[in-house]
């Protein structure tokens, strides 16, 4: 047996450790001189496919039919999917500089129409939308709806460069159901994540401080990017809007959300015709103190439900005779409405019991429906039926 010193043994080694890194370097660049490998963008940013690449799951050795199953429905669905960049500009207090940003989005028309969230894409001054096959163009914005958080902006491309994403119906979910999203996190351009519906029903609450209802809750991964790409069933239908997450860290925890894609089949077409959303309302003011406050002070006959302050000439609430108040009310020498007036606890055969019930219920229906309002007026409990009138719009 041949011994070493402990000076050979390092000198060896580094002579070993020298020549393994030549051979790698050179290795390397054998790879990219030949277009087998991508050098890595300046910046960390790995470069993302852009056309997912078709693939005869048959071909695919030893699979379950749950990976055939995610494997159809990405191909099915990812050339439908969006990636949205956007160019705002903002102001401090020396310049005006441009800030970019992104999301995703789906193809929802074939004349170009494209599906995303409000918050992807508010405040652009540019926008440009990359098809999985790596072919850009720019979009306009058409309309968007602050309070549901969905927008809608469309594309100039040939109808055949364009995969229309399928609405499902969620109105039909169950717990436990698989899910898949598709979009773009972190510029990852087409990831695919598969998870099931955590819970139903769950309300969310959009930038402007408006409940959402009615939201997916998944565990489906969903990152910063994602925004704005279809939530889909296992028929490649989608079903949700991905919107917000639930995190400590900016990442994903398994906590993410999707707008329901019934709510968007109900105020697409306007953002489509008008650029917003054509709501109803009673058109009231309510008194901004809850009736839980005030019930016993007043020696209220409920004690829960929305007083009304004023009503608005002209509107649902004027038309049907229902009452403002007529005593002022100040705080710290600040007037802040009427008391007196009547006090709404039921709306379309619902309780209610904030404004919040009001908005929720009033979502379900469009302007010229009449339903009914079950009111208290001077301790009797009446019920009249409300013509809903059109909101003025006022800008997100």
């Amino acid at each position: 047996m041949i011994q070493l010193s402990l000076r050979q043994a390092l000198l060896i080694a580094l002579v070993s450790a020298v020549i393994a890194a030549g051979l790698v370097i050179g290795y390397d660049r054998w790879i990219e001189r030949h277009g087998l490998m991508e050098p890595m963008p300046s910046g960390g940013q790995v470069p993302a496919r852009t056309e997912p690449a078709t693939l005869n799951p048959s071909d695919v050795g030893a699979i379950t039919d749950d990976e055939r199953n995610n494997i159809e429905v990405y191909q099915k669905v990812a050339p439908g999917v969006v990636n949205i960049s956007t160019v705002t500009y903002v102001r401090d207090f020396f310049a005006v500089y441009q800030r970019e940003g992104g999301g995703s989005g789906s193809i929802i028309d074939a004349r170009g129409y494209i599906l995303t969230n409000y918050h992807v894409v508010e405040g652009a001054r540019r926008l440009t939308v990359t098809l999985a096959n790596g072919h850009q163009y720019p979009a306009r914005y058409i309309g968007g709806d602050i309070d549901t958080d969905l927008a809608v902006i469309k594309i100039d491309a040939p109808e055949e460069k364009l995969t229309v994403v399928k609405m499902g119906d969620s109105d039909r979910l169950a717990v436990g159901q698989k899910v898949l999203a598709i979009g773009n996190p972190f510029g990852f351009a087409h990831t695919l994540t598969e998870g099931i519906i955590s819970a139903l029903e769950r309300p969310i609450r959009a930038q402007n401080g408006q409940i959402i209802e009615g939201a997916i809750q998944t565990d489906a991964s969903i990152n910063p990017g994602n925004s704005g790409g279809p939530l889909l069933n296992s028929r490649g239908e989608m079903i949700g809007i991905n919107s917000q997450i639930i995190t400590p860290n900016e990442g994903s925890v398994g906590i993410g959300f999707a707008i329901p894609v019934n709510l968007a089949k109900r105020i697409v077409p306007d953002l489509i015709q008008y650029g917003h959303v054509i709501r109803p309302w009673l058109g009231i003011v309510p008194l901004p103190v809850p009736v839980s406050l005030i019930a016993s002070e007043l020696d209220l006959p409920v004690d829960y439900g929305v007083m009304i302050s004023e009503v608005i000439e002209g509107e649902a609430a004027d038309r049907a005779g229902i009452r403002g108040g007529t005593t002022p009310v100040r705080f710290r020498g600040r007037f802040v409405g009427y008391l007196g007036g009547d006090i709404i606890i039921g709306l379309a055969g619902e309780k209610v019991t904030s404004l919040d019930d009001i908005r929720r219920i009033l979502n379900r229906y469009r302007p010229g429906d009449t339903i009914p309002v079950e009111i208290v007026r001077q301790g009797r409990r009446l019920t009249v039926n409300v013509k809903l009138t059109a909101k003025p719009y006022r800008g997100q």
